[in-house]
């Protein structure tokens, strides 16, 4: 499993943003499940899963704010 890199992350297109999020939820359950049940050997994945979860997050509310703003500068 890769780390991810905010020049990555950035660079992605919103299709491409959404799937990460989407595996990256489905990956942190998996591994929520195999720490409740003893079978997560590195629990270091979960914390990197979350992080790199966040991050993903933060790029799309930036995404989010930013096509608020022009938005809000093309009514004006």
């Amino acid at each position: 499993m890769a780390r991810l890199d905010m020049s990555e992350v950035r660079a992605m297109t919103d299709d491409q943003l959404l799937d990460q999020i989407e595996d990256k939820r489905i990956e942190l359950f998996n591994f929520r499940f195999q720490q409740a049940s003893g079978q997560l050997e590195d629990t270091n994945l979960l914390r990197y899963a979350k992080r790199d979860l966040a991050r993903l997050l933060t790029v799309q509310r930036e995404r989010e704010l930013a096509a608020q703003i022009t938005e809000e500068g093309a009514d004006a």
